[in-house]
């Protein structure tokens, strides 16, 4: 049986005790350390090799990795792990969601992962400041909530990165979109359009946006603002990315998005691809796709393409304070092309519309419709 979570503490401890004062072990050194002290521990005892090997992994994977979640991030079909709370644990695997039988210890326990592995990466997550995002190496996402933000215990989320670069080819083969309007879409990003996509939480539009930008010619200048890197553009030759940074524990030190698409119209960009608007930098990304940086693209978060457009539209008016038609006529001038994605209860991602942009009149977006999913593919199985 494993070490609860008390019980691994003393663990870890005796573990600690062997590593050298101010010394950062390897991971093979690690395991080699835990090896040992487990090899003298259990001296004597009834466990047998196998059952040694997995408390070893066990204790590794709490000192290096996400302790008992260490398992769920490695397993390749698994492609997000949700944490409700120390007992709620909850997968999305080859695209459905489902509950597993693990669960923390305690509120501590989780808590106590949580502090841990973002104190590694040099980020604070406590009481006072209970909310913390961070990017893993491999490319993940890792966002937590502690309480009191979250009064039903510890909240965790993590997004893995498969791995897998997004291609057209690879969309159309898992019938995203057609072949038919995956080259109106290619030519859209050659001939420089401005292009918005839409959809829901986790319908695939930092994928998609992915898939787009590998159009871009590469003799142009691409400016990428996010607020935590995802766009994966490393084929680009002349590519600059930047991040933002939540305020530290003092409260300085927050760098924004409107600051950074600030900084990215000084860098001479061709384009400018902001990888989600869903605050005040809206009105500065509208403004970069005004202000001579044609096929400029980002991606918000909407119900469908109107919806976007009115949302995109409140968003600039809360930052400018210019009048609701104002702003309604400056998002219809700015993007020429809005793609829609759903993501189905089977997990499918698939586009539902794409639009172009074409006026504000009788108060009113004026669209283009170029293709749309049908009932029957949207429900087919």
């Amino acid at each position: 049986m494993l070490p609860g979570y008390r019980e691994k503490q003393i663990w870890i401890r005796r573990i600690a005790s062997r590593l050298e004062p101010g010394a950062e072990p390897t991971d093979d050194e690690l395991r080699r350390i835990i090896a040992a002290e487990v090899s003298v521990r259990t001296q004597g005892s009834h466990l047998t090799v196998q059952e040694k090997t997995h408390l070893i992994r066990h204790l590794f994977d709490a000192m290096r990795g996400l302790d008992i979640l260490q398992p769920l991030l490695d397993e390749p079909s698994v492609t997000e792990i949700m944490v409700n709370c120390p007992s709620q644990i909850y997968v999305e695997r080859n695209g459905r969601l489902e509950k597993t039988d693990y669960a923390f210890d305690s509120p501590a326990h989780l808590t106590h992962v949580i502090s841990r592995f973002f104190g590694r990466a040099n980020k604070l997550v406590h009481e006072r400041s209970p909310i913390a995002d961070m990017r893993l190496s491999d490319g993940s996402r890792v966002h937590a909530i502690l309480p009191p933000a979250a009064p039903d215990g510890p909240v965790l989320s993590i997004r893995k990165f498969t791995g897998i670069l997004p291609t057209m080819d690879a969309l159309i083969e898992n019938k995203t979109l057609p072949g038919k309007e995956a080259r109106f879409l290619i030519e859209s990003v050659k001939s420089r359009k401005n292009i918005f996509i839409s959809g829901g939480t986790a319908s695939g539009k930092t994928t998609f946006l992915n898939a787009l930008a590998a159009f871009i010619p590469e003799h142009e200048r691409i400016v990428t603002v996010e607020d935590a890197s995802e766009l994966d553009l490393t084929g680009k030759h002349n590519l600059v990315r930047l991040e933002a940074r939540t305020s530290a524990v003092d409260g300085g030190g927050a760098i924004s998005l409107s600051d950074l698409i600030h900084s990215s119209l000084r860098l001479r960009p061709d384009r400018v691809i902001v990888g989600e608007v869903r605050g005040t930098e809206a009105y500065d990304m509208i403004q970069a796709m005004q202000t001579g940086h044609p096929g400029s693209m980002s991606t918000g978060h909407g119900n469908s393409t109107y919806e976007m457009l009115n949302r995109l539209s409140l968003l600039l008016m809360t930052a400018s304070q210019l009048p609701w038609e104002a702003c309604r006529r400056m998002v219809a001038s700015s993007i020429d092309l809005m793609v829609h994605l759903v993501r189905l209860a089977d997990g499918r991602r698939l586009v539902q519309e794409i639009c172009s942009v074409t006026g504000f009149h009788d108060d009113a977006f004026q669209l283009k419709r170029h293709y749309a999913l049908s009932a029957e593919e949207q429900f087919a199985t």
